[in-house]
């Protein structure tokens, strides 16, 4: 057994158990940062909690079975924060444009874990 498949377990529950909102559907911009345009839907799942207070962030991609493979862990320096968000349904060029989206600011840094 892989030390982390406890993790990923929790994980999948979480998914499966909960409602996936979208709030940022691909194509759209950011409200306050109007240059930066969501190649991938982007949402929270509800009933949930992250370091922001809000619900755990998700990126939703166009696999139909929306399986989570993989997570970005974020550093925020303006906001001063640290948070994860899942990718769920992913294709890898999907899974690419999210990291891009996630690395573009000096002030934003990400890195890809895969399951």
């Amino acid at each position: 057994m892989d030390r982390t498949d406890g993790f990923w377990d929790i994980v999948d529950q979480l998914v499966k158990e909960t409602e996936i909102v979208i709030d940022r559907q691909k194509g759209t911009s950011h409200p306050r940062f109007p240059d930066f345009v969501y190649q991938v839907d982007y949402g929270y799942l509800d009933g949930t909690s992250s370091m922001d207070q809000e619900g755990i962030d998700v990126w939703v991609g166009s696999e139909p079975d929306r399986k989570v493979d993989a997570m970005i862990c974020i550093v925020d320096r303006l906001k001063r924060d640290s948070e994860i968000k899942l990718l769920l349904g992913c294709t890898e060029e999907e899974k690419k444009l999210v990291l891009e989206m996630c690395n573009r600011t000096e002030w934003m840094k990400g890195i890809l874990v895969r399951r």
